[in-house]
């Protein structure tokens, strides 16, 4: 019974793992980006939703909006404004651009919230589990980020696949240079693009300030659980994204880490130990499920 509940809560772990690595690997698929501030985003994101929520009272429902709303508005106007200025054949730039977002933002949020390390309290949430059977339970809390992940996953596939905004999305990564030819506007579109991947960074740091505890220095060591569970999956690849943040999730769980399929020698947690299982999910990534850009290589053969 043991190892199952250590599998079942590893799972439960991948979906905030999922929502970490979701936004990163949303950018990359349309981009072919990397924002290396991904994870200092994210620590804004629990820094608003502490600010509005513990500080100045609102209610949580409220805060949650605001955060989602305000992080989308910022990452259309960072993206339009900064990050396009520095796209382009050279991924250099933009990986130094936004290597110096990311000291900016952890500077000032030294500044202002101290280094002190924050967590709001979830009262009941914190406690409150699902049981299912003799010595099985689930929390409500990670059962909450495990949906939530899904959601978001799911909303963003129906947006690319479904919406005339995703069939834009899709073209762009597909062909950038032949977007503006048939009238579209690739810096309007990367906007969006990055919209998209903020709402999804904005879910994922309002879980973070109710999972565990953060400060200013957070956001780096939240990319590389991003970047873990991306590899695993596939970059670009949405839904192995998912099943990555899973697999991580498990790793990153020690009771369960030999029975995740992701163990090494003296089964240690967190990201030691986890380079091997994403080095082979690397390889393998165009092998596993279908990536965003798979349809419009379709119809061009």
């Amino acid at each position: 019974m043991d190892w199952i509940n250590a599998i079942v809560q590893g799972i439960l772990l991948g979906g905030l793992y999922a929502l970490l690595a979701a936004g990163l690997s949303l950018m990359f698929g349309v981009m072919r980006f990397i924002n290396m501030a991904h994870g200092d985003f994210i620590v804004i994101a629990a820094y608003m939703m502490l600010t509005f929520v513990v500080t100045w009272g609102l209610h949580p429902a409220i805060g949650v909006v605001l955060v989602v709303g305000l992080l989308g508005v910022a990452g259309y106007l960072n993206q339009r404004l900064l990050l396009n200025r520095v796209l382009g054949k050279d991924v250099l730039p933009p990986v130094l651009v936004t290597f110096g977002m990311s000291i900016i933002i952890q500077n000032a949020l030294l500044e202002v919230f101290s280094a002190d390390s924050q967590k709001i309290s979830t009262g009941w949430l914190e406690t409150a589990s699902v049981p299912l059977g003799q010595n099985l339970a689930i929390g409500v809390l990670p059962l909450m980020m495990f949906l939530a992940a899904v959601a978001a996953i799911g909303i963003l596939q129906f947006i690319f696949y479904r919406t005339a905004i995703g069939r834009l999305l899709r073209a762009t990564s597909d062909d950038p240079e032949m977007v503006p030819l048939m009238g579209g506007n690739n810096a309007h579109i990367f906007a969006l693009a990055t919209m998209l991947a903020s709402f999804v960074v904005a879910v994922a740091g309002i879980f973070l300030a109710m999972k565990a505890n953060f400060d200013p220095s957070a956001g780096p060591v939240r990319l590389l659980f991003g970047f873990e569970a991306v590899i695993i999956g596939g970059m670009g690849n949405i839904w192995a994204t998912l099943l990555g943040g899973h697999r991580a999730g498990c790793r990153a769980n020690a009771g369960g880490a030999n029975r995740c399929g992701l163990a090494n020698s003296g089964g240690a947690s967190g990201l030691s130990g986890g380079t091997d299982a994403a080095a082979q999910g690397a390889v393998s990534s165009d092998e596993r499920l279908i990536s965003w850009t798979t349809p419009l290589h379709h119809c061009r053969t």
